[in-house]
């Protein structure tokens, strides 16, 4: 049986896909969640970990940094990874400018004023109704806040020496789905759009699902609409 793996994003554990590990597994999915981005210190170190660790075939659902390591798992192993799920992801390196932004936020993080950066990052983790919901914004302080500093600093220094996957994607050798928030503005839509069109050029199945009301937490966000399209792409492009 293909297994899916969910893999979260920077500094999140289980907790941020959990309502994804939930539905899967009611519909009948042999599903688990790895943790492989607080070891290794590159994306391709913890995408080898990833495929070291979880035998067999797989289908990779990752969010953000979580998709980050899953497009370097899928490009290593394409006769094993029988399916690709992007959630609020790039395949784009960093720039400049935010590159200078991580490091003075790992600077922080140093210094101990790691919640200044965490509540000044809300608004670019949430849908603005979203950030204005204090229990949601307390469960996200909670979870980054249980990764700690040094966890941040690590997997921001290994998201910054990311390479551009961009010229890699048509190499994809399974079906793709990116899903995105409508107001994510850490990866905006755009940046799905690509993944699905240089995919779709190489002539595989990719879909493309903009979830309205979510920001780049879509998945506590926007579940039910985040599990409905996980569910309907499985079903569709993985089953079939």
């Amino acid at each position: 049986m293909t297994t899916v793996v969910l893999i979260p994003g920077l500094a999140c554990d289980a907790e941020l896909l959990a309502p994804q590990a939930e539905a899967l597994a009611a519909a009948g999915h042999a599903v688990q969640t790895s943790l492989v981005h607080f070891h290794g210190l590159t994306l391709p170190e913890m995408a080898t970990r990833l495929l070291a660790e979880r035998p067999g075939p797989l289908v990779l659902v990752g969010a953000s940094m979580g998709g980050m390591v899953a497009l370097h798992a899928a490009l290593r192993e394409p006769a094993r990874v029988r399916g690709l799920a992007l959630l609020g992801s790039t395949a784009r390196a960093d720039t400049p400018e935010l590159i200078a932004l991580r490091r003075q936020a790992c600077s922080l993080f140093a210094a101990g004023r790691m919640d200044e950066v965490l509540r000044a990052n809300v608004p670019f983790a949430f849908h603005p109704h979203a950030a204005r919901d204090p229990g949601l914004v307390a469960r996200y302080l909670a979870m980054v806040r249980r990764a700690g500093a040094e966890a941040l600093i690590r997997q921001n220094e290994a998201v910054m020496a990311r390479p551009d996957l961009r010229p890699e994607l048509p190499r994809i050798a399974c079906p793709l789905l990116a899903v995105v928030g409508e107001a994510d503005r850490l990866t905006p839509p755009e940046h799905a759009r690509e993944i699905v069109a240089a995919v779709q050029s190489a002539g595989l199945a990719a879909r493309l699902e903009i979830v309205p009301g979510a920001g780049h937490l879509l998945s506590w966000e926007q579940p039910a609409r985040v599990n409905a399209a996980l569910q309907a792409w499985l079903r569709d492009a993985i089953s079939a």
